[in-house]
Parts: structure tokens; C-alpha cells; sequence
């Protein structure tokens, strides 16, 4: 039985500077935060939602705003990751990308052959999970690149991508 048709979801919307976002959450954490009009939109979203102010929308809301204003946002927003274990070990890794700064679908591919014995993983594994990411932002998904730091998956569209690196002041090969 699908986690989400368990619990009821909430929903409220997020003007950001790149556009209107959707987050929802349940009682556990937040569960989505979308960009409207990306791969994958509300993908996952349970079927039965309403929208509601929530302290922890109040709390996102925050944490984004800081985040558009060019600064790292100093604290955590509880969440609540819904996917395969593989997907979710891939978005914890993602969690551990730091501010300003990125990482390859192979490396994260290596890193998780490491954990898990020396079992194969490739990084097209790796980039169908990362492209699956429910939490735009949050997690940092927008922080991976290609092996020769080209600009490519990103489910929100690689415009959205590169305004966030450079928002980061991260350097990246145009």
C-alpha cells in the first residue's frame, strides 16, 4: 500500500523568483516542492489534499526567501522523503552536497557502490533518481552535473538549474 494513502497531504503555493512553487507536506515533514510546470509536477502528491497555512510552510517560506536572497538558510526543515530506498538513499546523498557546491551523477554512483558492498551503480541509475527528486531546492538536486560539468538533468529545466548555481556563486562552464 502506497505511504501517502494513509495520511491526509496539505498543499500551499511559493512565489519565487523563478516562478510559482507548490509544496505540500503531511504530518511528518514536507513532502514536495515543486516548480509549476516541471517534469514530474506534484508527481507523487496523494490524492487526497487541502491547502492550509502550516507553521512549517511559514518555516520553508522562510528558508526559501533566505535562500533567493543569496544567503544559506542555517536550518533544517523537517522532511519526509517518499520513494523506492533506492531514490532515497540517492536524496540523502543529494542532503549532503554543501551550499556553493556541486558534485557529479558519478561520484554519487561510486559513492553509493561503497555502501552497498561493492553492488554495480551506475550513473544513469543515479541521475533517474536524482531526476525524481519531489523537494526541489531543499534538496539540492540542482547541484549535480555532468562528469565534464555540463548542465543536464534537472527536472525544473536547465534555465532554473543554472540561476541556482549561479545563485550560489557557483562557477559554471556556459
Amino acid at each position: 500500500m502506497d505511504e501517502r494513502a494513509k495520511t491526509m497531504e496539505y498543499v500551499s503555493n511559493y512565489i519565487s523568483p523563478l516562478g510559482k512553487m507548490l509544496l505540500a507536506a503531511d504530518d511528518k515533514g514536507l513532502t514536495g516542492a515543486w516548480f509549476e510546470g516541471q517534469k514530474y509536477f506534484a508527481r507523487g502528491l496523494g490524492s487526497e489534499y487541502e491547502e492550509r497555512k502550516l507553521p512549517l510552510f511559514k518555516d520553508v517560506k522562510c528558508w526559501l526567501g533566505l535562500y533567493f536572497s543569496g544567503q544559506e538558510p542555517k536550518f533544517q526543515i523537517p522532511i519526509h522523503l517518499i520513494g523506492t530506498s533506492f531514490q532515497q538513499e540517492v536524496w540523502e546523498l543529494l542532503c549532503e552536497i554543501p551550499y556553493g557546491e556541486t558534485t557529479t551523477y558519478g561520484k554519487i554512483a561510486k559513492k553509493l557502490e561503497g555502501q552497498s558492498a561493492g553492488k554495480r551503480v551506475s550513473a544513469q541509475a543515479v541521475g533517474g533518481a536524482v531526476g525524481h527528486n519531489p523537494i526541489s531546492i531543499l534538496i539540492p538536486c540542482h547541484r549535480v552535473i555532468g562528469s565534464n560539468g555540463n548542465m543536464i538533468g534537472y527536472a525544473g529545466g536547465i534555465e532554473k538549474k543554472i540561476k541556482l548555481l549561479k545563485l550560489e556563486k557557483i562557477n559554471i562552464l556556459s
